[in-house]
């Protein structure tokens, strides 16, 4: 049983409404985070442009809404709690157009389906995915993503928006890297206060060894981002975000260390031995004649004290 989106208690009737609400269920291993794109009541070509070519880079975990909505997401983000509880996607992109904020984008993500933080981003600039003609990267490849720009680490706007980029872009989690699987990168810089957004084909080259060449290429898009407003979480819920259960957390090695090469050191606890009984190597030479009688070494003292 799971709660539905206007809070009853909603039950199974077939085996794959089964499924679809276990699919809901809170997991030790979370299911990869599907981003929800929505419209307000008036967008632009150049917004509505935008979110498509950033769906396409999310897919397939992307859903994407075509009628308008009257959303306001810094007034009342109950409309994107709603959306989020229905479709199951805990982050989201609102595009909208105004005169006061034109060409607007807000990105955010959503914890236990309701808003944790949100970002507002203007384009100034912005070439579309279908302009740059070259091969573009196969659909739900895993990017790489490489963040330039020293406010990243400095400014606390910033690194969490680093962060809400990482959660957006990142993809399903993996445990082996093929070098043939790494198609596209996103590269993220930020200089003279505005956030350039570029995206590269990787192409292999030959190179006369078993490393291969590496050459880029823009496959788009291309976007000059301006950050506007922002809406951050408090650091108990951000805390509270990114607990990791007990069951994810690696366990404690007893009596295990490393050395400052990275080398791994063990101690291992054996009981005292009793040397006498230990079983030693037979030889003949050292064997006691039957009738040889040992002396004692006191007794052997005394006699050399008498022979002097």
């Amino acid at each position: 049983m799971v709660e539905s989106a206007v809070g009853d208690i909603v039950k199974p009737k077939t085996k794959r409404g089964k499924r679809a609400l276990e699919e809901r269920e809170a997991k030790i291993n979370e299911n990869t985070k599907t981003a929800l794109f929505l419209r307000g009541t008036k967008t632009s070509e150049v917004v509505s442009q935008a979110m498509k070519d950033f769906a396409q880079l999310k897919k397939p975990f992307a859903i994407s809404y075509q009628k308008k909505n009257e959303i306001r997401p810094f007034e009342d983000s109950t409309s994107l709690e709603f959306f989020s509880k229905k479709s199951d996607a805990s982050l989201f992109m609102f595009g909208s157009h105004s005169k006061k904020r034109p060409h607007n984008l807000v990105i955010g993500r959503m914890y236990d389906y309701h808003l944790l933080d949100m970002f507002e981003l203007g384009i100034s600039e912005f070439q579309a995915l279908k302009e740059f003609k070259c091969i573009k990267s196969t659909l739900g490849s895993k990017p790489c993503i490489i963040f330039a720009g020293e406010v990243f680490e400095t400014d606390p706007n910033y690194i969490r928006l680093k962060n809400m980029l990482l959660d957006f872009f990142r993809g399903p989690k993996i445990e082996n890297i093929r070098l043939n699987g790494l198609e596209h990168v996103i590269h993220i810089t930020a200089c003279n206060q505005k956030i350039l957004f570029r995206c590269y084909k990787i192409l292999l080259k030959k190179s006369g060894s078993r490393t291969p060449r590496i050459e880029l290429h823009e496959m788009g898009p291309r976007l000059d981002l301006e950050l506007r407003r922002t809406k951050l979480a408090s650091e108990e819920l951000l805390k509270e975000a990114r607990k990791v259960p007990k069951a994810l957390k690696p366990k404690k090695e007893k009596n295990i260390s490393h050395d400052t090469f990275g080398a791994k050191l063990g101690r291992v606890h054996i009981q005292s031995q009793n040397l006498s009984s230990i079983q030693t190597r037979k030889v003949k030479a050292l064997k006691r004649k039957a009738g040889h009688k040992t002396v004692p070494a006191a007794a052997k003292k005394v006699k050399n004290t008498e022979t002097t």
